[in-house]
């Protein structure tokens, strides 16, 4: 199941959202890969493993549950989260690309490819359904938590540093 779709981030024409800057929205984005457990309430451990220049491995725990993966940092555009196929769960992947659109308006596209193809019964894509609204929901928490800290000043260059 190959899945998209957009979160619009700053839009000039909505003075209701807060702006936030596109290096904002960054450090948000890798704080989401590198510290999950803010973003995701139902993830038990985060193990963050070797790191090298734009990428770093991560080992994940949910109950009994552990999840490898590979992320990979393409600075101020894409996360993208590499997961090999281990045990029951194949191959998987998770991209979320930062995107301007004119001088103000910011979007974050969230890309999912499961590693499976689409189904073709009338259960099975219930089923996938249901997994694309909850993938859309944990992504909208996860700019919630990010506009939040935003606000904050926990994105900032000078509090990170």
């Amino acid at each position: 199941m190959k899945f998209e779709h957009l979160i619009e981030i700053n839009d000039p024409l909505n003075p209701l959202i807060d702006t936030i800057t596109r290096e904002q929205l960054w450090r948000g984005l890798v704080l989401r890969a590198e510290d999950p457990k803010r973003f995701i309430p139902h993830l038990d451990e985060c193990i963050i493993g070797e790191r090298e220049s734009g990428s770093f491995t991560r080992r994940q725990r949910f109950g009994e549950l552990w999840i490898d993966d590979h992320v990979r940092l393409t600075p101020l555009e894409e996360v993208r989260f590499e997961v090999p196929a281990q045990g029951d769960i194949a191959q998987s992947l998770l991209t979320m690309r930062i995107e301007a659109r004119g001088d103000a308006m910011l979007l974050v596209r969230f890309t999912y490819d499961d590693g499976n193809p689409s189904a073709g019964d009338e259960m099975s894509r219930m089923y996938e359904d249901f997994k694309k609204s909850a993938y859309q929901e944990a992504d909208i928490d996860t700019i919630k938590i990010v506009r939040q800290l935003a606000s904050e000043g926990k994105l900032d260059a000078s509090y990170l540093n």
